[in-house]
Order: C-alpha cells, then sequence, then structure tokens
C-alpha cells in the first residue's frame, strides 16, 4: 500500500508438544513483568537483540530454524545468519540499494527469494540458491498501475505474490517453480476491490498459507478491513468482513497467520503513532469465513503475528509499541515486551525471531 512507508509463512499444521508447552507457560508467567527491570532475564522468555551492524529496517523476516533466519529491508537490504544471530552476513543484492524489500521466504539457508515493493518496476522478485552469494532477478513489474507488498510459498515450489487493486481487483502473481518465473493470474476469480481497499506492505504477512491451496490476504483501507481466501492456489477468491476498523488508508488488517486450515489471527489498526488502535486483533475459527473481535485486543496497532511452534493457542503479535502474547488462542492478549519490532516469525524447533526498525533484530531466549 502506497500509504505506508512474515510460522516460515508456508502454513504448516501446528501440533501440541511439552516443549512448546512449557514456553508457552514460561511466557505467560514473564508477560505481566514487563515493567520488572530487576526481572531475571537469564530463566525468563525474553527478546534478546542482535547485532545486525546496519540501521536498516526490516520488515521481511523467514525464520528457518533457532539458528538460521533471513531478514529484509530498506536500502536494498538482505541479511542471513546460520548461528543464532551471533553474526549477520550480507547478501545483499547487487545494485538493489534504491529498494525496499519487504518480503522475504526461505527455504533454508541457501534458497530465499525477496520481494521489492513499489510502483512499476519498484516491484520486482530476486531469487538465491547459494545463501545469497549470487541474486536472479526472476520478476519485474512493468505495469505502472501495480504495486506489490507481500509474498508467501505454500510448498517449495508454489508461491503467490499479490499487487494493489488493477482496474478494480487485486493481482495474483503465481509461480510453480520455486519463484525461478512468475506469471500473472486471471483476475475473473477475484472479488471487486472496494473503494481505497489495498494491502499493507509492513511485515510481510499480508499474504499468508496454510497447507497446499489455501492462501489468505488481509487487506485496509476501504470501508471495511476484509480477508480473503483462495482454496486453490489463488485461481479464485471469496472476500469476508472482519470487525478491524477501516475506513482510512492507514487502518486495516495489516497481518495474518494461520496455524491450520481452519483457526486464523488478524491484527493491525492504524500505523499512525498518535492515533488509537481499538479493536486491533481478530479471530476465526472456520478459515476466514468469520471473524470476532478478540475481547482484549493488543492495546495498540500491530504490524506481525505468528503463532508459536507446536502450539493451539498460543501466539506472539508485534509493532512499533512492544509484543503481546495470547495463550487462549488470540481471545485475550497481554503485553510482554515494550520494544519495538515490525514483523515477527516461529519455527518448529522452538525458534522465534523478530525485527524491525533501527536494524533491530532478536530472537527469544529462555
Amino acid at each position: 500500500m502506497r500509504a505506508l512507508g512474515k510460522t516460515r509463512r508456508t502454513g504448516r499444521t501446528i501440533g501440541v508438544g511439552p516443549a512448546a508447552a512449557a514456553l508457552a507457560a514460561a511466557l505467560v508467567v514473564a508477560a505481566p513483568a514487563v515493567a520488572a527491570p530487576a526481572q531475571d532475564t537469564a530463566r525468563t522468555p525474553h527478546w534478546a537483540l542482535k547485532d545486525s551492524g546496519t540501521d536498516a529496517r526490516f520488515r521481511g523476516l523467514s525464520a528457518v530454524s533457532r539458528d538460521t533466519a533471513w531478514v529484509a529491508g530498506s536500502k536494498g537490504t538482505v541479511l542471513r545468519t546460520v548461528d543464532g544471530g551471533a553474526h549477520w552476513r550480507n547478501v545483499s543484492p547487487p545494485g538493489a540499494g534504491d529498494l525496499e524489500f519487504r518480503d522475504v521466504e526461505a527455504f533454508d539457508a541457501r534458497r530465499a527469494v525477496v520481494l521489492a515493493i513499489g510502483e512499476g518496476e519498484a516491484s520486482r522478485v530476486y531469487r538465491t540458491e547459494d545463501g545469497g552469494s549470487t541474486w536472479t532477478e526472476s520478476f519485474r513489474n512493468t505495469d505502472a498501475r501495480a504495486f506489490y507488498d507481500c509474498l508467501t510459498f505454500l510448498d517449495r515450489r508454489h508461491g503467490l505474490a499479490v499487487s494493489d487493486p488493477v482496474d478494480g481487483r487485486f493481482r495474483i502473481l503465481s509461480t510453480s517453480d520455486g519463484g525461478r518465473s512468475w506469471r500473472v493470474l486471471p483476475a475473473d476469480g477475484m472479488p471487486a476491490a472496494q473503494d481505497g481497499e489495498a494491502g499493507f506492505a509492513a511485515s510481510g504477512q499480508c499474504l499468508v498459507g496454510a497447507g497446499p491451496r489455501d492462501v489468505w490476504l488481509a487487506t485496509g483501507g476501504g470501508a471495511t478491513a476484509r480477508v480473503l481466501h483462495s482454496a486453490d492456489r489463488g485461481l479464485t477468491w471469496t472476500a469476508a468482513d472482519t470487525p478491524v476498523p477501516a475506513g482510512d488508508p492507514a487502518r486495516g488488517v495489516f497481518a495474518l497467520a494461520f496455524r491450520d486450515r481452519a483457526h486464523g489471527l488478524a491484527v493491525g489498526g492504524d500505523y499512525r503513532a498518535d492515533q488509537a488502535s481499538p479493536q486491533a486483533a481478530a479471530t476465526t475459527p472456520d478459515g476466514g469465513r468469520t471473524w470476532t473481535t478478540a475481547d482484549r485486543p493488543p492495546p495498540a496497532y500491530r504490524s506481525g503475528v505468528t503463532w508459536l511452534p507446536h502450539s493451539r493457542g498460543s501466539a506472539l503479535a508485534v509493532g512499533p509499541t512492544g509484543t503481546d502474547l495470547t495463550t487462549d488462542g488470540g481471545r485475550t492478549w497481554r503485553g510482554l515486551d515494550t520494544g519495538s519490532f515490525d514483523t515477527v516469525d516461529c519455527t518448529a524447533d522452538l525458534g522465534c525471531w523478530a525485527a524491525g526498525e533501527k536494524g533491530r533484530i532478536a530472537r527469544l531466549e529462555r
């Protein structure tokens, strides 16, 4: 979205395990103690900042494991770590310094796809197969009306990217070869967009998937904030209204997370710092057909959200004013940390990462 200015999000099904249950329980204990500086952070789960060596703003994040993660951000910056954040290698594509990378989807330590956003040719997709030593530009937008916001992969071959509406409908870009080539899907199966409706390139999570075929798209800016759902990899879509406030270019749903085909979370609000964000979170039990406002939502705008691994009820949401935790599937949220982050992602081996402004990158530590 022009006014604003990523679970590796491949939709793995999440079960319950004892390690994850212990992590969630520890987070519950930690959450009320945000203002307690004397707290023993060596034993309490907390965000441990990692030195990124840059002041770029990272809105793109793809966590591969507790050791390996990729971030993508402003000034054409892409970083990768393979040692838990102790060291970050600058693997930015050559000549990309003027681009805004807002999403990255990594398959492992060597293969990743990044999305640059913007009008016309500023929207591009790059792919690497050697850990960022070399990059191939696999898509460059040539339609001045298009503005790509987010990218997601359903598996190692099938991925989608979404542009703000062109000719009154969101435009979907598709790949079936791991991002090596892309094609624009027909618009016939896409519902008409509302006046002013668009996506938010805020965290790489306005387009997310679960399983091999299901994908969801979050919107804002229109009269209502909506979530669109496709069960056939982007060919046809249905739209559902959410209770998250909209009606302004700065308001709507900014991020989604689905732990399976049915259970999803939506977070957002108004990204302007001087504006309140009531009802900034919602849940769905039916794959996005209906949405319910959280009984106790986060206290402010949130741009990123992720389920804790192996948990049916625990998730983290992040934004410029802090991190919040839910342990009841998104019905109630409580503060966990007050540091600024734009995006958050967790992996199956209990690796949770967050990234944001001024080069901030952190891993959840116990």
